[in-house]
């Protein structure tokens, strides 16, 4: 079984992958390389996202603190609105080299994301006023939830898992509840960092995955789960994987695989996508490197019902 039938990169230069499959057509979001900007490419195949035209739905303003370093868009369709969920900073924001990004959203209510009107429905407030990025939501047991990174203050880490209710798309709602930080040596390569959370269901189970270490070759995945029938605002309904799920494959050449989302085939296969590196060259800071390029994979559940994600095939047209 090939578990890549789509080419391999998928889409060059975009990192931060994230696909919706929607009303039978998959939409694309990913960071661009210059980070000022917003695109969406819309296919009826995943393969066809390799050629779709991107389309520009928002370019950051010229100061404010949406004016720099536009990050990892995620774009929802909420009770028939569009939503695209981003971080950024902005110049009086940065503290010399340190960022201090915040998540933000827009909305978008015409029918089509690719051609409507974005408004501004402002940033997305926590509990802790700190560096936070990386927001994802999904829909579990009839309420919306909302899991993103966090700098935590008194933990020593660059960002740690946070999940959360939503009153409505744009606010949260009663406790927050930390599920994840850097808590072993492969999480804790370059940086120790735990971001970029995404979640699927499987049988009676929720997964969180998410990516630890540095985002040059040291970047891979780690994996939460809990039962949808326990309290996911409890801390301990969460369990960890002690070892990445999906990491740099060596003999295939695919370097630091991580920032994924999950969608499905037509027929239902679930699929992986993400971005990896072709080589471990670059100098740096590797969140400027070009080498990034979205992929995606089938992957399979085994009979404990845990996904199987396999390992990053090589490059192939």
């Amino acid at each position: 079984m090939n578990d890549s039938p789509w080419p391999n990169p998928l889409v060059r230069y975009r990192s931060d992958p994230s696909v919706l499959l929607h009303g039978g057509q998959y939409y694309f979001a990913s960071s661009v390389m210059e980070y000022d900007r917003l695109e969406l490419r819309r296919a009826s195949s995943l393969e066809g996202l390799n050629t779709a035209k991107p389309v520009v739905v928002w370019r950051k303003p010229d100061s404010g603190p949406m004016s720099l370093l536009i990050w990892a868009p995620e774009l929802h369709n909420i009770q028939d609105k569009w939503y695209l969920y981003f971080s950024a900073t902005s110049t009086h924001e940065m503290k010399g080299n340190t960022r201090q990004h915040r998540m933000f959203v827009l909305e978008c209510s015409d029918p089509d994301p690719l051609t409507g009107k974005w408004t501004d429905k402002g940033q997305i407030k926590t509990a802790l006023d700190t560096f936070s990025l990386d927001a994802t939501v999904f829909v579990l047991k009839g309420k919306l939830w909302y899991t993103w990174s966090q700098k935590t203050p008194n933990i020593e880490s660059n960002s740690n898992i946070y999940l959360s209710e939503m009153a409505n798309p744009w606010t949260l709602t009663g406790k927050a509840v930390l599920l994840s930080k850097p808590d072993y040596e492969w999480e804790k390569q370059g940086y120790p960092v735990n971001e970029a959370p995404a979640a699927v269901t499987h049988g009676n189970r929720i997964f969180i995955s998410y990516s630890a270490s540095a985002t040059d070759k040291h970047y891979c995945l780690g994996l939460l789960w809990a039962d949808i029938t326990d309290d996911l605002l409890n801390a301990e309904s969460w369990h960890k994987s002690p070892d990445p799920v999906f990491m740099t494959h060596l003999e295939n050449q695919q370097y630091g695989p991580g920032h994924n989302s999950f969608t499905k085939t037509p027929d239902g296969q679930d699929v992986l996508v993400y971005h990896a590196r072709m080589s471990t060259e670059g100098e740096g800071d590797p969140a400027y490197c070009p080498c990034r390029h979205t992929r995606a994979k089938i992957f399979h559940w085994d009979d404990n019902g845990m996904p199987q994600f396999g390992v990053p095939p090589p490059d192939h047209p």
